[in-house]
């Protein structure tokens, strides 16, 4: 019987769980998390008012319900935890679904400056993120700049617009939501160095921006005709095509004056951060111009941007897990087909799926077709894997080094604690915001 850890249990690491169960079945999988709580970057990434996307947790949880699936969190491997050569004594395969733990900087003067932070810091702090520390985000700041113009950062602008109203029903923790209604935010600038027609965020995304009560969308149309896509985007694939045409429609709509706004600007390259009173006070960006062959080029003209507040959302990246290679390159662990290879060689029994196996690259259910092929590898290895001894239960052993996972019981308690809490706010569920919250509430199984 072929005993695999996953370590990770966000949709990469849920996927491969069910990916295995469906193809083999007789294995048995534990998924491991640093974190007590399951389902990863869709508890502490998607934004708290998507809750369609949220519910994705609910096909999560079936997985993890599995007779022959058990959840493990509050594991730490690597320093501090679990070593990954141990987990290979434990299991006759161990698949690694770590994600991007980090994100990508910009490489800037004053980038380190109070009141410059990643959208990840961001998002972490609003999302509940126990690791997340309240940094004061908010306290002073009367105008933010957001550079990228992805989904992320798309999300960060719509929370920095909402009102507690909208936000009340969510469940975000109460400090953050607190810090948002009091925000005095009212112009929030969302920055991309190339045009329109390059942008990342989705159409349904972007859409999203419109109609916010108390807010308008400001779009440049110079800024459009600086982009040649733009003269005539039914040449466009039609994803960026939608996204054209509904910037340009805004492009044309008289100021609403409304009490904050959301400026979306192109062809601007963050070149400084600069100070004042020693914190950050504005963003000085270079104009530029496409360069004819997909990239831009700087022109040499500069403009100031009034901000308080700065959130970089210009990708994720992997980091290094102790005992596995790793190409600093593109922040991915090499394999093949999902086998980790050693200097160029396969070796059997160790695995990677999602972000850490291909990059921080396509959308969650992306995640799906990529563990499946990572587990078909896996299983073609599965006649040489369990010839090795195992200990009776993992578990056990991991108790004996003073490991004690919270299990899934543990995590239910965690989930009757949020309902509870949020009861007791007059709101619905309420996540916990912080480890001893988690770790007591996981404790009243």
């Amino acid at each position: 019987m072929l005993r695999v850890a996953v370590v990770g249990s966000g949709p990469s690491g849920v996927y491969t769980a069910q990916s295995l169960t469906q193809l083999d079945p007789d294995v048995l999988v534990d998924v491991l998390d640093r974190l007590p709580c399951p389902y990863g970057l869709v508890r502490y990434g998607v934004a708290p008012d998507h809750e369609k996307i949220k519910s994705l947790q609910n096909n999560l949880r079936t997985v993890l319900e599995h007779e022959r699936v058990r959840f493990l969190g509050g594991v730490q491997v690597g320093p501090g935890g679990v070593p990954t050569a141990r987990l290979r004594e434990l299991y006759h395969a161990v698949v690694y679904c770590v994600g991007a733990a980090t994100d990508r900087h910009l490489g800037i003067p004053g980038e380190d400056l109070p009141g410059s932070w990643s959208a990840t810091q961001f998002v972490s702090w609003y999302s509940a993120h126990p690791d997340a520390a309240d940094d004061g985000f908010l306290r002073g700041a009367r105008s933010a700049v957001v550079i990228g113009v992805g989904n992320v950062a798309v999300d960060v602008a719509r929370m920095l617009a909402r009102g507690a109203d909208e936000l009340s029903p969510t469940d975000m923790p109460q400090a953050a939501l607190g810090a948002l209604a009091a925000s005095r935010v009212t112009d929030i600038h969302m920055v991309g160095r190339r045009g329109p027609s390059q942008a990342r965020f989705t159409t349904k995304e972007l859409r999203e921006l419109s109609g916010l009560p108390g807010a308008e969308v400001v779009v440049d149309p110079a800024e459009l005709a600086l982009d040649p896509a733009c003269a005539d985007p039914s040449a466009l694939p039609a994803a960026q095509r939608r996204n054209v045409e509904v910037l340009r429609g805004w492009s044309q709509v008289p100021p609403l004056d409304a009490p904050r706004r959301i400026r979306l600007r192109f062809f601007l390259r963050p070149v400084e951060l600069l100070a004042v009173s020693g914190r950050v006070g504005a963003v000085r960006f270079e104009r530029t111009a496409p360069d004819g062959h997909g990239g831009v080029t700087g022109t040499g003209e500069f403009q100031d941007v009034e901000a308080q507040l700065v959130l970089r959302s210009v990708g994720y990246r992997g980091v290094p897990l102790e005992g596995l290679p790793f190409d600093p390159a593109d922040g991915t662990v090499p394999h093949l087909a999902g086998r980790v290879l050693r200097e160029g060689v396969v070796v059997p029994g160790e695995y990677v799926a999602g972000w850490i196996k291909r990059g921080p690259t396509g959308v969650i259910g992306t995640n799906r077709p990529d563990a499946k092929e990572t587990v078909t590898s896996l299983l073609e290895d599965a006649d040489a894997l369990v010839r090795k001894n195992l200990p009776d239960d993992p578990v056990a052993a991991l108790a004996v080094a003073g490991v004690e996972p919270v299990t899934w019981a543990g995590w239910q308690a965690i989930e009757r604690a949020e309902a509870a809490l949020g009861a007791s706010l007059g709101r619905g569920v309420v996540k916990l915001a912080d480890w001893d919250s988690l770790l007591a509430a996981a404790r009243t199984t």
